[in-house]
């Protein structure tokens, strides 16, 4: 399952914020982010940022994209 610190992640991603930026922005260290990133790129089967988003969205975990 997603933790509610991948779900924050998640949100992070859709917003197109670096692993920098998240991590300066939950007061974690970039490595931590990328070992949150690349445990969500397991969880979901993807390989890549958009591919997560777009899963994410489609299962609920984060908004969908407002039109």
């Amino acid at each position: 399952s997603i933790s509610p610190r991948e779900c924050e992640i998640l949100a992070l991603l859709a917003h197109g914020y670096s692993n920098r930026e998240m991590a300066e922005r939950l007061g974690i260290s970039a490595n931590t982010v990328k070992t949150h990133v690349g445990r969500l790129y397991e969880k979901l089967a993807v390989q890549k940022r958009i591919q997560a988003v777009e899963k994410a969205r489609l299962l609920a975990l984060i908004p969908a994209r407002s039109r």
